[in-house]
């Protein structure tokens, strides 16, 4: 069988390694040809693609970004849904063209949208999640996410003694435009006083009194952490709203840091290559047993898979009854609701 493997969407740390463990258990267990596929959907129209064997995967499990290149197709999709036939023509031919068995698309919720589409249209395709976010429905985690909690943790925890040292307010934002997952868990886990996130909202009143109360007990200094997706009033980023707004309301010097691609970049954690060498060596799995339409999983403590069509269009996002919210809140923490 010949297998072709593209990244699509934003980089995140892990790919590498689940490149690595689709492909050398394509090979070494199952003796497939593997393909790689560079920069995203827009690759396969294009032929743009390179012989990956076992020599070639060697050396990449620790390295951060994607050695096949990622974008962000918007092109391809609307080829995928165009009524014309000749543009989803388009995209057949170019597979049989590379004669590929299977296509394996790693990325985040709209490359498994995308990928849910390519199997509609009768390609063979399996599905493998991938975002820091940490939001694809179907999984109980995706790869990328505890390297950018990591990260975010330990921006936290340095921001705390600059805090304290000079009794100031600091607001952090990180990333997760529709889902608070790293935001929650790098806020829990660093000693935020205050974690704001998109699917909660919050109401200012709130925040401001906890960061009074803060002060009136003798605790001189505040971290608010925030996620990116959180709805402000103005165009401000969350992070500079918060921090003049809340300056301005309390009187406290307020200052931001917005941690940015930071979380997205490097070394990936071991948790993150050992996920996604599972997953990779999963989908290896799949492609023998001619399971396609499905993407990889992470359930409990299992290795399985789901259909896509039960993830298109969807999104795992963090709800008012996670326990570490509850948990958070019993503990003190503001959620700022």
């Amino acid at each position: 069988m010949k297998v072709g493997i593209l990244t699509s969407g934003g980089d995140a740390p892990g790919i590498n390694a689940t490149i690595r463990g689709v492909g050398k258990t394509a090979i070494n267990n199952y003796g497939m040809q593997v393909i790689g596929i560079q920069n995203g959907f827009s690759g396969l129209l294009y032929k743009d693609i390179v012989e990956l064997t076992d020599p070639s995967l060697s050396g990449i499990l620790n390295m951060g970004g994607t050695i096949l290149g990622t974008a962000r197709e918007k092109v391809f999709r609307k080829m995928i849904t165009s009524p014309d036939e000749k543009d989803r023509e388009q995209i057949k031919n170019a597979y049989n063209e590379l004669g590929l068995d299977c296509l394996v698309c790693i990325g985040g919720n709209g490359t498994q949208r995308t990928t849910y589409m390519l199997s509609e249209l009768g390609l063979n395709v399996v599905g493998i999640p991938k975002t820091i976010d940490n939001d694809v429905y179907g999984t109980d985690v995706t790869f990328g996410f505890d390297t950018a909690v990591n990260i975010a943790t330990d921006a936290i925890d340095r921001l705390h003694s600059t805090a304290s040292s000079h009794r100031r307010v600091i607001v952090i934002e990180l990333m997760g435009h529709h889902a608070g997952w790293i935001t929650l868990y790098a806020g829990m886990a660093g000693g935020a006083d205050i974690i704001l996130l998109p699917e909660l909202g919050y109401n200012m009143n709130v925040v401001v009194d906890k960061i009074n109360h803060r002060m009136e007990v003798g605790k001189a200094y505040s971290i608010v952490a925030v996620a990116e997706g959180v709805e402000v009033p103005t165009k401000e980023r969350p992070a500079t709203y918060f921090a003049r707004a809340i300056e301005a309301q309390t009187g406290f010097e307020t200052r931001e840091t917005v941690l940015g691609y930071i979380q997205r970049g490097g070394t990936p954690s071991p948790y993150d290559r050992n996920l996604g060498t599972s997953l990779g060596g999963y989908a290896a799995e799949l492609i023998h047993q001619g399971k396609f339409g499905r993407m990889v999983a992470k359930i409990g403590s299992e290795i399985t898979d789901v259909p896509l069509s039960d993830v298109a269009g969807k999104l795992r996002l963090v709800t008012a009854d996670n326990q570490l919210v509850l948990q958070g809140k019993r503990m003190g923490i503001s959620f700022g609701i």
